[in-house]
């Protein structure tokens, strides 16, 4: 008897510790979430004013203060490439966005150069102006990789063909490998690039091995990244995709016209 006792107090014991535990992680994660809202939200922000070449060694605060002095959010209607007020940019999440069927459009094999399968209607741009005006355009940007799609941001000058910077804040491509997307070396690379050539085809892409500087097309292409072949076309397609006919180059052709 005393032995069927011992068993029920450790069984007893065992769930009571369980809950409580149960109880602490929960709670921990309901108050640590707000917290962790504000940290994804500023390094979103952080992300963009790297790819636009505005990130210097920063605190929270001056991120904060510089993203609201100096980048003007807009929702662009990616059919049409002409901006809309159809939905709240401050409140509009551009990756659910995509999935939802009644708020994307869905891509052929033929359309689907990034193998995202959909395409949202609306997305955000970023809009970095200065006393002069319009200095860069920072683009939401995703394609899949080897293992995973890979989401960033590609900023163009103000004449928007000249890159000024590509960055990804998300991906789960091989660390060393695919993974080298992070790389500040390789980033380097593709500033100064040029998206378009004369005719307004998209030339901007990532090659196999080395940019022969003597090449007539080197202002158009970046080094591929080395034993990540997949990952390099999946990057090269990406930008394919998005600087296309599909992705922003209505809007962008619109607002070089001046008619955005």
């Amino acid at each position: 008897m005393a032995s069927n006792d011992s068993i029920k107090k450790t069984i007893t014991v065992t769930l009571l510790l369980c809950i409580v535990c149960s109880v602490v992680v929960s709670t921990a994660a309901v108050l640590l979430r707000p917290i962790q809202e504000v940290n994804k939200s500023l390094d979103f922000k952080r992300n963009i004013l790297a790819a636009a070449g505005l990130l210097e060694k920063t605190d929270k605060a001056s991120v904060e203060s510089l993203f609201a002095d100096r980048v003007n959010t807009q929702v662009v209607d990616l059919e049409t490439g002409k901006f809309t007020d159809a939905v709240d940019p401050a409140n509009y999440d551009q990756r659910k966005a995509s999935k939802d069927p009644a708020r994307s459009t869905d891509l052929s094999p033929d359309e689907d150069l990034a193998k995202i399968s959909r395409r949202e209607e609306y997305a955000l741009v970023y809009m970095i102006e200065g006393d002069s005006g319009l200095e860069t355009i920072v683009l939401p940007v995703r394609g899949y990789g080897l293992w995973s799609t890979l989401y960033g941001f590609l900023a163009l000058d103000s004449d928007l063909n000249t890159v000024r910077g590509l960055g990804f804040y998300e991906h789960g491509e091989t660390p060393g490998l695919g993974g080298e997307v992070d790389n500040p070396s390789w980033k380097a690379q593709w500033e100064g690039k040029q998206a378009y050539d004369s005719d307004g085809d998209v030339e901007l892409t990532v090659i196999k091995g080395k940019v022969d500087p003597q090449s007539k097309d080197a202002d158009h292409q970046v080094d591929g990244l080395s034993g990540a072949t997949l990952t390099s076309r999946g990057v090269a397609n990406l930008i394919h995709f998005w600087l296309s006919e599909d992705g922003y180059k209505p809007f962008l052709t619109n607002l070089k016209n001046g008619e955005a």
